[in-house]
């Protein structure tokens, strides 16, 4: 293949997924790493990390069930009550020592705080969760999770969230939660519900 026909192939395939690693662009362009890095150069295409940050840094809606900082992940995309695409790099920190394989409740929380960060209320809780690990995830991987709300039970009520995770293309996790959603301003300070309504 040409290098121009490599440089145009390299454009559609991060155009279709702004989440793709250089590795996983050797892989499928079977070229070295180098070739990547100066084919994205020329082409003005920043690395990753960059291409991440430019994404979070474009307009979408604002978490409103849970505070940001305990999203576990960095939220890239997110359309209340719609939909929502969150980053997790595993770390040293979140996986088992001897083997490198992240700890599960970490893969879980990342897919979990992004159902319930989909949902547009004030509180939303998860009421029950159906999952699957797919296969175990690695040191240094970044799994992107995508969620979908598939139905919504009114504006006090109950919500469907499905979410599915990957490490490149390659799913490693899904999941289908029931997420409670209610206003804040339904319940008094006791924490039931308030008989006065304005």
């Amino acid at each position: 293949m040409s290098k121009k026909e490599r440089q145009q192939q390299l454009l559609q395939i991060i155009d279709g997924n702004p989440f793709v690693t250089d590795r996983e662009l050797t892989r499928q362009l079977k070229v070295s790493i180098q070739t990547i890095r100066l084919d994205r150069m020329e082409l003005g295409i920043p690395e990753l990390r960059e291409r991440m940050k430019q994404m979070a840094e474009h307009s979408y809606d604002q978490v409103r069930s849970l505070p940001a900082d305990e999203v576990v992940g960095d939220i890239v995309d997110l359309q209340l009550d719609r939909s929502g695409i969150s980053i997790f790099e595993i770390r040293e920190e979140h996986v088992f020592s001897r083997n490198g394989i992240a700890r599960g409740h970490y893969v879980f929380a990342q897919a979990n705080s992004l159902a319930v960060a989909t949902i547009n209320a004030e509180i939303a809780l998860t009421a029950s969760a159906d999952i699957r690990f797919v296969r175990m995830v690695r040191l240094g991987e970044k799994c992107i999770a995508k969620a979908q709300v598939r139905s919504l039970a009114g504006r006090n009520g109950k919500a469907e969230v499905d979410v599915f995770t990957y490490v490149g293309e390659e799913l490693v996790f899904q999941g289908h939660f029931v997420v409670y959603r209610s206003a804040i301003e339904e319940y008094s300070e006791g924490g039931n519900r308030s008989a006065d309504r304005h």
